[in-house]
């Protein structure tokens, strides 16, 4: 063998395999195109079976890409044996530990594009590499499935459910994680009760009972597939869907009416509509001459600052540890809604009612949904990176891959 040859043996490590030929195609690209053939008296195994077979029942040529060489292109032409295998009963194909059976790039070709496809699009990857769209996408895809499926929930005890955006229309995927452990469990699409059944069926029975918690917003489907599922399992509802929910119903709510009370007089109609995003802001995120425009609204309109006061102090009610105290608070600021003559308010703690065994259980599984919002914030990123995504399965695959969980 001559020096060049040694060389590309050396940079090539085709194991069992010597190279014959090489040619270089100018070009734009170049190529490099390297014929391979099975080294002389290197054992040969069934590609099956795995076991050692004596008898070669023919050869084929195959073409695959393998890691470019010197910034070009790089082309394997290899002969392949089909050997008779005894115990399988026909010919099959000689075992290549590094290419695998009807791929038509390297196993080390593979991982570089796995590596990549988990720091840069699809796209950039296929031009990086001048290969197919489809074949970077199913390359990576079947990574994904290979490591990730099927998924253990053996250690799963607490749960967390939310729903995000999957298209435009008004089209919703279910992402269920482990709030411990940082890990995505499962992603599926709607947000209904036969979409979130996917997953209790997947959990399995058994699993189902392990559950103790399970955090989420007050969205039905959620909470009435859980306590059909998972009979030992606490709702939890979080703190920010509930105060989110009471600036939409309440503050909102009299800020219009008051706004619409004012009809006489367009100034200080003016400074109430204009007061939205004012009201909405937490009073740790106000700035002084923010606080003091507060403090002028509410001098001159007082339901909008009842409305304001006890949305505060019901965000105390998630502070509580002790069940007893936080079911005392809750009866307080019941009362206090109650008696504030202001419709909304009114409303809203009636409303509310139904969600407290999920709100004062907070108190004993301190929960919240602040990793789910993470994530949602990731998958947008995600979504952003791949320019949208056709391929939901895909999709979903690369999400729970974001977030594969923290060791114990």
């Amino acid at each position: 063998m001559d020096q060049g040859q040694a060389l590309l043996d050396a940079l090539g490590e085709w194991e069992g395999f010597e190279v014959t030929g090489v040619e270089r195609r100018e070009g734009d690209p170049d190529e490099i195109h390297v014929s391979l053939k099975p080294r002389e008296g290197v054992p040969l195994y069934c590609n099956c079976c795995g076991r050692a077979c004596e008898r070669v029942h023919e050869h084929v040529q195959r073409t695959v890409r393998d890691l470019p060489l010197f910034d070009a292109i790089t082309y394997l032409e290899i002969t392949i044996y089909r050997v008779w295998c005894e115990h399988c009963g026909g010919p099959k194909r000689m075992r290549i530990d590094w290419l695998a059976d009807q791929q038509r790039v390297t196993n080390r070709l593979a991982e570089s594009v796995i590596y990549l496809c988990s720091q840069l699009s699809i796209q950039h990857v296929a031009k990086f590499y001048r290969l197919h769209w489809h074949t970077v996408k199913r390359i990576d895809k079947r990574a994904l499935k290979a490591r990730l499926d099927p998924a253990d929930f053996s250690d799963v005890r607490v749960i967390g459910m939310d729903e995000f955006a999957l298209h435009k229309g008004h089209r919703y995927a279910t992402v269920v994680v482990d709030p411990i452990r940082k890990r995505v469990l499962w992603v599926g699409p709607g947000r209904d009760r036969a979409a979130v059944r996917k997953f209790f069926e997947q959990l399995g029975p058994e699993q189902c009972e392990r559950i103790e918690a399970a955090v989420m917003d007050m969205h039905p489907a959620f909470t009435l597939e859980v306590e059909k599922h998972c009979p030992n399992a606490r709702i939890v509802y979080d703190l920010f869907h509930v105060i989110a929910k009471y600036s939409r119903e309440v503050v909102d709510r009299v800020r219009v009416d008051q706004a619409n009370a004012l009809r006489h007089d367009k100034a200080a109609r003016k400074v109430v509509k204009a007061s939205k995003w004012l009201l909405l802001r937490s009073p740790r995120n106000t700035s002084r001459a923010q606080r003091v425009r507060l403090q002028e609204l509410f001098d001159a309109n007082t339901p909008l600052m009842i409305a304001y006061m006890l949305r505060e102090d019901l965000k105390a009610l998630w502070s509580h540890r002790d069940p007893d105290e936080a079911r005392g608070f809750w009866e307080e600021w019941y009362q206090r809604a109650m008696e504030s003559g202001v419709a909304a308010i009114r409303r809203f703690a009636e409303r509310i009612k139904a969600f407290v065994p999920g709100i004062l259980a907070h108190a004993e599984f301190p929960l919240h949904t602040s990793l789910i919002e993470g994530i949602n914030n990731k998958i947008k990123v995600i979504k952003r990176m791949a320019y949208g995504f056709r391929d939901d399965e895909y999709f979903f695959l690369k999400i729970r891959a974001a977030y594969p969980g923290n060791a114990r």
